[in-house]
């Protein structure tokens, strides 16, 4: 018995000597002896070209024979009027009508070129919701140091920001070291096939590499996470994939009086039950450890230990993670059902049941192993499985944090926001950048936008607002970016 304790007690020490030495070997990953940004004094102007842009409903529509080309149009003539410099000394070109691509020649022409995109397509206004508008969705209301109205965070907010730097840096007869180049779609919020689709396909048949693309995506999490008190800036490296499938069942008719064990409502209900209660398996490796590996050296003694001992703790930060909406969408595929459709009368029994479940993909699996998954978990042939028809975007891959790239926008974060951590993370939802990945191994997503809990819920919500302040914080941030480019 004391040999044991002795053994035993010889296993916790060296234990223990391992958990410290995993932490303490720990490393900073946040860029240091970064100098701050020299203060730009802007005036008033680019805040009411901004206000000006909103005022134009460039609302996106998934029928193309709905869109409202006139505005769409007035947008285009708006910005040629608007940034005269930048139709004076930038190549430009409309891509498949209403997509804008310019192209900025750098100074070095050995060198792979950048790119900054963007959309200044929005969504609609909710129906029912305008009663609780503070301003008119389309009003470009500057009111109490605030700009209201859609698109002010998504995305016209990166368009006019994009476009208010390169106008300010030609004033200044700046010319970049790399070539550059902008691309603004116009469907990124019905899918982005007519916009980014064609002006990346056009660079690729053009033979152009790219040597990163920035887009919307990651924003500065002003109140930080847990154990954190600094504001962190998520730098999206990948994004989750998406796909749905539809589920259907088909049985006899009949009358509600005479019913079978189970009717295909309740074959269909039993398939969506099992998806529910057999998620996908968690995993680090689709981003998340990324995320740790530099938020890890940065918190306190406690939650370092557990961070730098993964291969001890994994299934505890599992576990912590799963237990958030946002921390399990982190880590696995995630499964929602959607939509639902069955029966006609209440007293006939249904022929077909049918449901639409959604599935966001997590990098290192694909639109086909979540329908072999689905398959073998449903377990049951009288469901039909399939892919719904447009509904299949498989995972991106995960950039290079090493990259020119990923360490120019790093360093312009430190320049422009000295106290924010600087992180790469796992962009839950889809941005248009996906569709360069042919012109581009490193596609980034990153907005300089400050925002608590409740600014998430404008977006796309009402009343989305952005401060004049903020919004002179991304014409910055863009300048800083170009002059690191």
């Amino acid at each position: 018995m004391i040999k044991f304790l002795k053994y035993g007690a010889i296993a916790l020490v060296f234990l223990l000597a391992v958990l410290l030495f995993n932490t303490l070997r720990l490393t900073s990953k946040q860029m240091i002896g970064i100098p701050p940004a020299s203060v730009i004094p802007f005036s008033d102007s680019i805040v009411q070209h901004f206000a000006d842009a909103i005022k134009i409903k460039t609302v996106s529509n998934g029928d193309s024979s709905k869109m409202d080309s006139v505005e769409f149009e007035k947008f285009i003539a708006f910005v040629e009027r608007t940034y005269p410099l930048v139709h004076a000394k930038l190549k430009h070109e409309r891509v498949n009508t209403y997509g804008l691509l310019f192209e900025w020649t750098g100074r070095d022409l050995s060198l792979l070129p950048t790119m900054m995109i963007g959309h200044y397509d929005v969504v609609p206004m909710i129906q029912g919701t305008e009663k609780l508008w503070q301003h008119e969705p389309f009003s470009g209301a500057i009111d109490s140091g605030f700009i209201y109205g859609r698109g002010t965070i998504d995305d016209k907010l990166t368009v006019i920001s994009i476009l208010e730097s390169v106008e300010y840096l030609l004033k200044q007869n700046f010319q970049p070291e790399r070539t550059m180049y902008l691309g603004f779609g116009f469907d990124e919020e019905v899918s982005g096939n007519n916009g980014a689709k064609k002006i990346a396909a056009l660079l690729e048949s053009r033979k152009i590499q790219l040597e990163y693309v920035l887009d919307e995506g990651g924003v500065i999490k002003s109140e930080g996470l847990s154990g954190l008190d600094k504001p962190i800036a998520l730098i999206g490296v990948a994004e989750k994939g998406y796909t749905t499938l539809q589920l259907s069942v088909t049985s006899a008719s009949g009358h509600s009086s005479m019913p079978p064990p189970q009717t295909s409502i309740g074959i269909l209900a039993e398939a969506i039950d099992k998806l529910e209660k057999k998620p996908f398996p968690a995993h680090f490796e689709g981003g998340a450890d990324l995320l740790q590996d530099y938020l890890a050296p940065e918190m306190p003694f406690g939650l370092k230990i557990a961070m730098g001992n993964r291969w001890l703790l994994k299934s505890v930060i599992m576990n912590i993670l799963a237990s958030t909406n946002a921390g399990n969408a982190m880590i696995r595929t995630t499964t929602a059902p959607t939509v639902i459709s069955a029966g006609v009368k209440d007293n006939v029994l249904p022929i077909n049941a049918t449901a639409k479940v959604n599935f966001r993909i997590l990098p290192g699996e694909t639109s086909e192993s979540v329908l072999a998954y689905v398959t073998k978990v449903i377990d049951n042939e009288q469901v039909k499985i399939e892919h719904v028809n447009g509904s299949v975007n498989d995972p991106t891959s995960i950039s290079d944090t090493a990259s020119f790239g990923f360490r120019n926008i790093h360093r312009t974060v430190k320049r422009c926001f000295p106290n924010a951590i600087v992180s790469p993370y796992l962009c839950l939802g889809g941005t248009d950048v996906r569709n360069y990945k042919n012109v581009s191994k490193n596609q980034f997503r990153f907005q300089p936008l400050r925002v608590s809990e409740e600014d998430l819920g404008r977006i796309h919500g009402t009343n989305e607002c952005i401060s004049t302040e903020s919004f002179k914080d991304f014409v910055r941030f863009y300048i800083e970016l170009m002059k690191g480019s």
